[in-house]
């Protein structure tokens, strides 16, 4: 019989150190080091007495465990679906806040699993018209789509429509206490849920800090930050994410490794570089925090970060995806990226590539701005999968990370 093994668990954050990996397919060269020493439980010595035969058993004794319902439920409908239908489950297609064109309609028939909305929304009931006929388009084979909004506050407020309250900035939710920040998310939350949207893409984890606030663009001059230390910044995420799970809305803690050292917005300028972020940061800590107080995923920025990975932008670095949200930080939930549609960033990488690369390092769901490119994207992921095993071994796992997220959210009907 096999004896049992204490698990030990890793801490959230390692040194930095590690070596970096060229392979899209490989992971950190070192194994993440630990302040906690991974041990086993001391063999006993054999006993002196013989001891008495066990009993036989009426059936064979299985190694495999039993399934959950949910486990079993998540395996038949990875084989109900095609592979084309799974590929799609990877794709976050971009449409009209206020409701689909007949162009992005007929994208999302099949072809995404999930949308998020752009543009301004009309009220809280139209939305929740709009997002029912989102549902109708995207649901295959009893799977129902993510739909996500970007509802932070401030200036990053998709939703304001008549039923629906103006958040203030980050900024200032973070001088709340945490019970306020908690509750008010949760009403925000509800908000969403009542529209139909079961998704918000946020909080931002990233940490400004004083000294660039003025000069960082994509987060300090849209006040987006909690904080302007680690500390500061955790207690607004860890508060905002348990208000939004209270309201039973997914959230997405961003954008890792952090933007708040950068200057450049990715979404409008190309070459954004980190020269300052390195492996096991103190600026990590707020999305340690935000997986700790219960984050449904964590999404990965655009940047290139030259002092983790100087070759590859950090939604394309097994070093970044695979070694430090998986590895250090314990993360086996969904991983996504920013948007990787229309943003200036990415603008050179052929559209394929953009899934395919983010699939290969070990990414989830791919936001997609422009919903001309989704069929690209998932016909890129189909073919890669056909011809490479080991992709298509990365996708089946992508895929059930996916389900299982929406399985949570009660998205998912099994017969």
């Amino acid at each position: 019989m096999r004896r049992p093994v204490a698990l030990i668990a890793l801490t959230a954050l390692v040194v930095a150190g590690c070596g970096d990996s060229n392979s899209p397919t490989a992971g950190p060269s070192t194994a993440p080091s630990s302040s906690v020493p991974i041990t086993e439980e001391p063999t006993p010595e054999p006993s002196e007495q013989p001891s008495s035969p066990e009993p036989t058993p009426t059936e064979p004794l299985s190694e495999t465990p039993p399934q959950t319902p949910t486990e079993g439920c998540i395996d038949q409908k990875l084989q109900s679906l095609t592979l084309r239908e799974q590929a799609a489950q990877l794709i976050m297609t971009g449409i009209d806040a206020s409701g689909m064109t007949s162009a992005q309609k007929a994208v999302v028939q099949q072809k995404s699993g999930s949308v998020f909305l752009m543009g301004s929304s009309g009220s809280l009931a139209h939305t929740r018209s709009a997002m029912s006929a989102v549902n109708t388009a995207a649901t295959v084979k009893g799977v129902r789509p993510l739909i996500a909004a970007d509802q932070e506050g401030g200036q990053i407020q998709r939703l304001k429509g008549s039923g629906f309250d103006r958040i203030p900035a980050a900024t200032v939710q973070g001088t709340w206490s945490s019970s306020k920040l908690t509750s008010q998310a949760q009403v925000w939350g509800s908000q969403l849920k009542q529209a139909g949207v079961n998704v918000d893409l946020a909080p931002v984890a990233d940490v400004v800090p004083s000294s660039l606030k003025s000069q960082n663009a994509p987060i300090g001059q849209l006040n987006r930050e909690y904080g302007d230390t680690p500390a500061d910044a955790s207690r607004g995420v860890q508060a905002f994410v348990q208000g939004m799970r209270k309201a039973g809305v997914a959230t997405s803690v961003k954008h890792f490794p952090g933007l708040g050292r950068v200057r450049g917005n990715t979404d409008f300028s190309s070459g954004v570089v980190d020269n300052v972020t390195v492996r096991g940061d103190s600026y990590l800590q707020p999305f340690a925090d935000g997986i700790k107080a219960g984050t449904s995923m964590v999404m990965i920025s655009t940047v290139t970060y030259t002092k983790i990975d100087p070759k590859n932008r950090a939604i394309f670095s097994p070093t970044v995806i695979q070694g430090m949200v998986r590895g250090d930080l314990g993360w086996q939930g969904v991983v996504i990226t920013d948007d990787v549609g229309a943003a200036a960033e990415v603008a050179s990488v052929p559209a394929g590539a953009r899934a395919t690369r983010f699939v290969a390092a070990g990414g989830d769901i791919v936001i997609n701005a422009k919903a001309g490119l989704t069929t690209t994207m998932v016909n890129a992921l189909v073919a890669k999968a056909q011809e490479d095993k080991s992709f298509a071994a990365k996708l089946t796992s992508s895929v059930r990370r996916v389900l299982t997220l929406k399985q949570d959210h009660g998205l998912v009907s099994c017969g």
